[in-house]
């Protein structure tokens, strides 16, 4: 059974940083596609960034050049550094997790961790 254990959420001031990260277990295999999604109340899931296997990152417009995101793919984490947090950047952020096994592709999520950002 795999698993995603997010740590690092909080409260933070407007200006400030955090840094989450992300640890997957249970599975024998590597992942494809590791990354952050957040979701604000009242609004849907959205795209935060997300790394390939080989490294390439691709972020929301909305956070690049402020938020950088990393994996280790021997360990199974990913970890999302934010920077120049904004009071619009209030989410819970949910890690995710792609793996494709016997041409199925399979969808992982954490539990989510609380961000928030007061003005």
């Amino acid at each position: 059974q795999v698993q995603l254990v997010e740590s690092g959420g909080g409260l933070v001031q407007a200006g400030g940083s955090l840094r989450l990260s992300c640890a997957a277990s249970g599975s024998r295999f590597g992942f494809n596609d590791m990354g952050w999604f957040r979701q604000a109340p009242g609004e849907q899931r959205e795209l935060v960034a997300t790394i390939t296997s080989g490294g390439f990152r691709n972020y929301a417009k909305s956070v690049k050049g402020r938020f950088t995101i990393s994996r280790d793919s021997a360990k199974n984490t990913v970890d999302l550094q934010m920077n120049s947090l904004k009071p619009e950047d209030t989410a819970v952020y949910y890690c995710n997790a792609k793996q494709q096994r016997n041409y199925v592709l399979w969808d992982y999520w954490g539990q989510g961790t609380q961000v928030t950002v007061s003005s």
